[in-house]
């Protein structure tokens, strides 16, 4: 028993020495946070609940949808089945309203003027809108975070939804909420794109600090490693290419977009995750900060060529 305690003791210390103190800091933020299962609401009203819905959720039914829509939707047995698997996988709502506490404090400390929406649980017919940002309101629709195998997103490729489930859910209203915090992309290279997506990306790994890398891009744990691995090969390919200052748009789809693969149009193909760019771009941007003594909101108003100049960039081989 002794032996125990001792272990116990020993491994409570270097937790406690591997603590993040800004971490603690600002776990430590107030946040008057109120989820409205705006979803749970709507799934279980009749059609008689309707008049006080509209009034109590105007947002939600707008004038020019008619009532008779509605109606239809309630009486629909679909959503009765929609709700049993809705509160089959969020049963315990719990740890859901803990990982979007998290990411607004972080969101409260680095970006000290945005105030804290409201937050509303949804379902959508649109599966690409997972989350949705207003002025001062997160929409979550929760019916596209029911588990990869789900027998709803049959027929959606793999690589979309593998990232449908709930322990995203944190990573993509950081990522809706990056996007907004970045001035419009003037730049029209494929560096400029790369480093725009890179400093999402970047804002990203600060209000998601606590989840994988790997969940930070949207890849599978095999994906991160392909391209940690193979980032110096990735950006000499770039450049050989003669792809670095290229306006050509095509480059997009190639290795920017949401995609089962990066297209290089090597046998390599199959093997690398979508996007490889944005990670390249990432890691530009993460060489930049580690380098020279500029302020978040600096960065983002620093151009791609003045980034990448002052990166110091130099891929791991």
């Amino acid at each position: 028993m002794k032996k125990i305690l001792y272990v116990c003791c020993v491994l409570f210390i270097v937790s406690c020495a591997k603590e993040n103190p800004l971490e603690k800091e600002i776990a430590a933020i107030p946040v008057d946070l109120n989820i409205v299962r705006f979803d749970q609401v709507f799934l279980n009203a009749t059609p008689s609940d309707l008049p006080k819905l509209k009034e109590a959720y105007p947002l939600f039914f707008p004038n020019t949808v008619p009532d008779s829509t509605w109606v239809y939707t309630m009486r629909d047995p679909l959503q009765k089945e929609l709700k049993q698997e809705i509160d089959a996988v969020f049963e315990d709502f719990a740890p859901v309203q803990q990982d979007v506490k998290s990411v607004l404090q972080h969101m409260e400390y680095y970006f000290p003027e945005y105030n804290t929406p409201k937050i509303y649980t949804v379902t959508t017919e649109d599966y690409r809108k997972k989350v949705i940002l207003y002025k001062d309101m997160i929409l979550i629709a929760l019916n596209t975070y029911l588990g990869a195998d789900h027998k709803y997103y049959e027929g959606i490729q793999q690589y979309i939804v593998q990232n449908f489930r709930k322990e995203m859910i944190p990573v993509d209203i950081a990522t809706e909420f990056a996007y907004i915090q970045i001035p419009p992309m003037r730049e029209r290279t494929f560096l400029g794109k790369i480093i725009f997506h890179g400093k999402a990306q970047y804002i990203k790994s600060l209000l998601v600090p606590n989840v994988s890398e790997a969940m930070q891009f949207g890849y599978t744990p095999q994906q991160i490693d392909w391209a940690a691995a193979n980032e110096a090969q990735v950006w000499t390919y770039f450049v050989e290419k003669e792809l670095v200052y290229s306006t050509e748009n095509k480059l997009d789809n190639r290795f920017i977009n949401m995609a089962p693969f990066s297209k290089f149009y090597l046998e390599i193909d199959n093997e690398s995750p979508g996007g490889i760019g944005t990670y390249i771009g990432y890691q530009i941007v993460k060489a930049y900060m580690k380098n020279n003594d500029v302020s978040l909101q600096e960065l983002l108003r620093k151009s791609a060529k003045e980034i990448f100049n002052n990166s110091k960039y130099k891929p791991k081989k």
